[in-house]
Parts: C-alpha cells; structure tokens; sequence
C-alpha cells in the first residue's frame, strides 16, 4: 500500500484519459548498465544506477540487474553483467545485463513498499514508479523535454485528477526499457507540468506477466 506524500501524489496523477471527442479506449536485447558508488552505510551500498539518485541496498540484493555481494571496510563488491567488480566511493563500473535476464527484471520495493526503477525512454534515462492504476505510461513536461518529445505533437487529451482537469498529450514512445525488457510504440501521456515521477503504467504493464513474492516483483515480458 503507498503510503504519505506518495499515496497522497499516485491519487492525484493516477490517469483517468478521456479524449476531447469522448472517451478513449486506451488501454531482449541485451542492455548496457552502469553503477556507481555513493557512500557506505553498514551493511547497505548507495549505489547510483544509470545515473540516479543513489539508492541504498542491502548486501545480497539485486537492483535493476545490478547485485551487491559483499561489503568489507570501504569497499563494495557487485556483479554486473555476470561479473564481480571492486568498487570505492567515487568509482563506477560498466557491464552488460546477462542473457538468462533478457525479457525480465526483478524489483525490490522500498521502504513504503514502492516499487521504483530506473529505465529509458528513447535512449534517455528516466525514474519509473510502477502503478497498476495508470492507463498507461505518464511523463512530467521537463522528462518529455528531454526525451525529445513534443507536447503539441500529440493527441490532445484531458486527465481527470483529484484537483480537477488537466490537460495531457497522448504519443507513442519508440522505445521504452526497464531491465532486460525492452517494447516498442508503447502509449504515453506527457503532462503539462512536471511530475515528481514518471509512471509506469498499463500500456507497458498489460505486455508483462507479473509476480508479487514478497518486497520483489518480477516482471516477464509476453509479446
């Protein structure tokens, strides 16, 4: 269950699309990973993966491809990419998702029980928040800039949220990944404004099987 600011946010944003003409019905390669060391804290490394904010995982855990081994004094042992690689603070490694993890990535849910991954969009890379209650793919204005998409390109549309309507644009994505997973020509709605995450929702999530176990969910792409 989402808990404080985010719970509060998810009902806020959580799409709700209808066109201006009326309702719409909406509905592995290997890939290149890198890893950077923030900081220690006892048995947890902040790790910093494909440039995101560090994030703290515990020794035997798998993040986005990436597992901590061993931690002994300033050091950080990871295997990315089949192989173990030595890290110190300041450090990064580069390695390449094995093949036994193509069409699949395991999450691990943070402390409120979230479960947030980094991924790409066109090449770029984004922070995604899985959300089952979004019709599809949600992204902020400053996100979309980046990616190079274009508001005013898209497919006019309004989302009903918990403060009222906003306006949204409806686009394709040529090409969402997360972990081994890789999709093509996946929906998506840009906001207006920014958004303090882009979603992960049903137009990526309805091509997955997914398997709750626990704080891990493993996503298994099916076509």
């Amino acid at each position: 269950m989402a808990t404080g600011f985010m719970a509060a946010w998810l009902r806020m944003f959580r799409l709700r699309h209808f066109t201006l003409a009326g309702l719409a019905c909406l509905a592995a390669a290997a890939s290149a990973q890198e890893v950077g060391l923030a900081g220690i804290m006892g048995s947890k490394a902040l790790l910093m993966i494909n440039g995101a904010p560090p994030r703290a995982v515990p020794v035997g855990t798998t993040v986005d491809g990436i597992k901590v081994l061993s931690i002994q004094g300033d050091q950080v042992v990871v295997e990315i990419g089949g192989r173990k690689r030595p890290l110190r603070v300041g450090q990064h490694a580069v390695g390449t998702i094995a093949d036994d993890a193509g069409d699949k990535v395991v999450l691990t849910a943070d402390g409120q029980g979230h479960f947030v991954t980094t991924g790409t969009v066109n090449g770029v890379s984004v922070r995604f928040l899985v959300d089952t209650g979004a019709s599809m793919i949600s992204l902020g204005a400053s996100d979309a800039r980046r990616m190079g998409l274009d508001f005013n390109r898209g497919e006019k549309g309004i989302s009903q949220t918990a403060n009222g309507q906003t306006m949204i644009s409806i686009v394709k994505l040529d090409k969402v990944r997360v972990g081994g997973i890789t999709l093509h020509q996946v929906d998506a709605a840009i906001h207006q404004n920014d958004l303090p995450v882009a979603l992960l929702g049903m137009s990526f999530l309805n091509r997955m099987e997914m398997l709750r176990d626990g704080n891990t969910m493993t996503l298994k792409k099916r076509f």
